[in-house]
């Protein structure tokens, strides 16, 4: 069964949420309060594939228990709800580790589709069938069937979109990627946001890979079009 916990103070939009996420075919938890969604969460021992969190809410807000899920589970699916649509709550969001970001208003279409998408790579990581058992590239080790990457034989820790990105970059060696392919690749071609996601990914993955973030030579950018992978540097 696909679970979820939703988290939003204001009872009509949680209810409008609770609603349509059930008929989208999800077991829905939902709670009010950041505190009664990792309270909920500890007694459910994280058996959930989605949480939907507000920003804004009194005492532990989005933020806060976005980070704490995010440090608990490198694998839920995480998506930030909020009526702000500026710039810095969905960089502050992203940069926590949630993989998506739906501003307020939105439609049920939207809400459904956006996750579906979410639960989708999800579902990914489990998937324990591929072909290729690895992607090499440089010091990089990237393991198809446990979705996982090491750096000079470390592991490094990362979310399934930072895997699926990077991924993506390994399958596409010296090639330049544009932010709209990365995007429609990663997050499918019926994606609602923009493309700043990427961006936000990108520095959040060089963060974990990169000797120097501010200096990459892993992930590149291609300034006015996008990034392409020199893995094959000397690690």
């Amino acid at each position: 069964m696909k679970r979820i916990l939703v988290c939003e103070d204001e009872d009509v939009i949680r209810e409008f949420v609770v609603i349509n996420l059930k008929r989208a075919g999800y077991d829905v938890v939902d709670v009010n309060c950041g505190e009664d969604a990792l309270r909920v969460f500890e007694q459910e021992r994280g058996a959930f594939d989605i949480a939907l969190l507000d920003i804004m809410m009194p005492g532990i807000d989005g933020f806060g228990v976005c980070k704490k899920l995010r440090e608990k589970s490198s694998t839920i699916g995480i998506i930030m709800l909020s009526a702000k649509s500026r710039e810095m709550d969905k960089v502050s969001g992203l940069m926590m580790g949630a993989d998506d970001y739906i501003t307020k208003p939105f439609s049920p279409s939207e809400l459904t589709a956006r996750v579906d998408a979410v639960y989708r790579r999800v579902c990914m990581s489990f998937n324990k069938d591929e072909v290729s058992p690895t992607i090499s590239s440089g010091p990089f080790v990237l393991n198809l069937k446990s979705r996982s990457v090491s750096k000079n034989g470390v592991p490094i820790e990362l979310t399934q979109v930072e895997y699926q990105i990077l991924e993506y970059f390994l399958n596409n060696q010296n090639t330049a990627l544009d932010r709209s392919s990365i995007l429609s690749h990663i997050w499918g071609e019926s994606y609602y946001g923009d493309d700043k996601i990427v961006d936000v990914n990108i520095r959040r993955i060089r963060m974990k890979i990169e000797d120097e973030p501010s200096n990459p030579k892993y992930i590149v950018t291609i300034w006015g079009f996008g990034y392409k992978w020199g893995g094959n540097s000397e690690g």
